[in-house]
This record gives C-alpha cells, sequence and structure tokens, in this order.
C-alpha cells in the first residue's frame, strides 16, 4: 500500500525548487545530481546499478518524484523493485514503448519494464504525441498488444497506418486490412464519459494490486510547463482517474516526472540525440523559470493532495 511520504530523487533541481512541496510533505531528498547528466535521455547498466544502490535503503511504496520526463526511465528502477504481480498504469503524452535501442531509455522504458513477467498487464493512457502516428509508431511494440497485456487509450489521435507488420487483436484498438498496411483506429479518451470509461477499464485488472506512473507532459499547458510538447489532458480529468484509482485499487508505488530543467547532458552524443528528439518549441520556453516552477508545484500539490 503507499505509504504517506514522498521521496525526491534529486537528478536536475527541478524538485528542489519547490519548497510547498518538500515542507509540506516532509520530503525525502536523495541527491543524484551528480548522475544527472550521465542518466538524462537513457543510461546504460553501470549507471542503472548506481542508482539502484544509491535508493536501496529508501521505502519502495513512496511517491517518488524524478524531475524531468527526460528520466522517466527510473521507473523502471522503481516497478522492478515489487515482486508480487502487478499491473502498471502509465499517464503520458507518448507511449515509451520503442523497441530501438538505448533499452533503458525514456522512449523504450515501457518495452523494457514489460520485460518482468510479475507485471500482468499495462494501461498507457493520455498519449497525444506523433509517437504513434503512422511511421513513428513502426518502431513501437505492438507486440505487447498481444492477449492485451497492454492497453493503450490516446487522448485524441487520428488513425495510424502500419506497413507490414501484424497487429495483434486487442480491446483497445480496432484494425482494418488495406493493401501493404493496416490501420489502427484508437479508442481515445477525448469527449468520453471519463468515470465510465475509465472505471470498465479498471474492473477488468487482473489483480488490484497497480504501480502507477505519470509523466505531466500528458497535460495541457496550463497545468504543467515540461522539457516536451503539450498534452491534452486537464489536470482535473488527471485527477479524477487517479480518485478512481485510489478507491477502486490499491496503489503499491507511484513516481511522477515532468517538471522542467535545463537540459544538462554527458557527451556529444547525448546532445546530437536530445536536438534531434526533443521538440524544437517546448511548452516552457516562453516563460520565467519563477512562473515554471510555481505553474508545474501547483500540480504536483493537487496530485499529493488527492493521494497523501
Amino acid at each position: 500500500m503507499l505509504n504517506k511520504s514522498i521521496r525526491i530523487l534529486n537528478l536536475d533541481d527541478s524538485l528542489t525548487k519547490q519548497q510547498k512541496v518538500i515542507s509540506r510533505y516532509k520530503a525525502e531528498i536523495i541527491d543524484l545530481s551528480d548522475l544527472g547528466p550521465l542518466v538524462r535521455l537513457w543510461m546504460d547498466k553501470k549507471a542503472m546499478d548506481e542508482v539502484s544502490l544509491r535508493i536501496q535503503g529508501s521505502a519502495s511504496n513512496s511517491i517518488t518524484f524524478l524531475g524531468s520526463g527526460d528520466f522517466h526511465h527510473i521507473s523502471n528502477i522503481l516497478a522492478s523493485r515489487f515482486k508480487e504481480p502487478f499491473c502498471l498504469i502509465v499517464f503520458d503524452s507518448h507511449p515509451d514503448w520503442d523497441i530501438l535501442p538505448p533499452s533503458l531509455g525514456c522512449g523504450s522504458w515501457v518495452t523494457r519494464t514489460l520485460r518482468n513477467k510479475n507485471i500482468l498487464k499495462c494501461i498507457l493512457l493520455g498519449i497525444s504525441s506523433s509517437d504513434i502516428s503512422s511511421w513513428r509508431i513502426q518502431t513501437g511494440n505492438l507486440g505487447s498488444l498481444k492477449d492485451n497485456r497492454v492497453e493503450i487509450y490516446p487522448y485524441s489521435h487520428g488513425p495510424s497506418s502500419v506497413f507490414l507488420k501484424r497487429i495483434p487483436q486487442n480491446i483497445s484498438i480496432e484494425t482494418k486490412k488495406r493493401f501493404l498496411y493496416d490501420e489502427i483506429y484508437w479508442d481515445q479518451i477525448k469527449g468520453k464519459d471519463l468515470t465510465g470509461f475509465f472505471t470498465s477499464i479498471l474492473k477488468r485488472l487482473p489483480v488490484k494490486q497497480v504501480y502507477v506512473s505519470i509523466d505531466k507532459d500528458c497535460l495541457k499547458q496550463e497545468h504543467a510547463l515540461t522539457n516536451w510538447e503539450e498534452g491534452g489532458l486537464s489536470l482535473d480529468e488527471l485527477l479524477l482517474m487517479l480518485r478512481l484509482i485510489k478507491d477502486n485499487l490499491d496503489i503499491i508505488g507511484m513516481d511522477i516526472t515532468g517538471d522542467y530543467s535545463k537540459i544538462s547532458l554527458a557527451g556529444k552524443c547525448k546532445g546530437f540525440f536530445s536536438r534531434l528528439d526533443h521538440p524544437k518549441e517546448i511548452n516552457a520556453q516562453e516563460f520565467p523559470e519563477s512562473f515554471i516552477t510555481a505553474t508545474n508545484e501547483e500540480a504536483n500539490l493537487k496530485i499529493l493532495e488527492l493521494l497523501i
């Protein structure tokens, strides 16, 4: 069961500026700032082992803040600490299910985490990025849709074309066969009776134990200013779904990313891929740091008030 404490893995100083969060919830701060540039975007096994070692003594069932969504792959380490069967629920503007290397990066951590056979089902919610659009979906983990192990519900997304690949039957999508390609029609969140829609998803989970991961880039700009593009969910919609999870399931662990920090990277290779992968115009760039911090802190506080 989720405990009443919060933990900050300080990789980028984005959370150490949020004094209301720290003081109100007596946050445990684990300083990983020396590893931040090395871990950002992706990490190798040596870095992963070092992060795991430094958090070894802290509670696994805390709410953990990771900073920027560039560190979302730390969720893999946190979720792997649970040995009982559980389900993974992820709120994110991106599916993070890429099958290309690096296997432990912010765009592929879900695929890596699904190697854990204790994870019986994964629900991906709120995607609004181009990562599931035609062409880019070619490198997505389509095989994970088999037997409904992964269900994916975008906030809003048009049909996607998949070329020369088999798409498993899945409760969260409809497919139509075309010449040389298939079309996926997504069951999107936008316009739904969210309470009824999400409750039906939760009722299908095979166990009540869930690990929840939130990247605030799934939210509209008014609620979150991140290192990525704007999402489509309102904060009220996210809070509604979190309340339904809290009321109906047992949250065993949780992490939150999607705060903003200036990008600091180790090595030219990461610098190149950062420029290639990050959107050229991110939703935080036009605002002063104090406003960015206040906006993200307000969202964090509302999430904590609901859960703790």
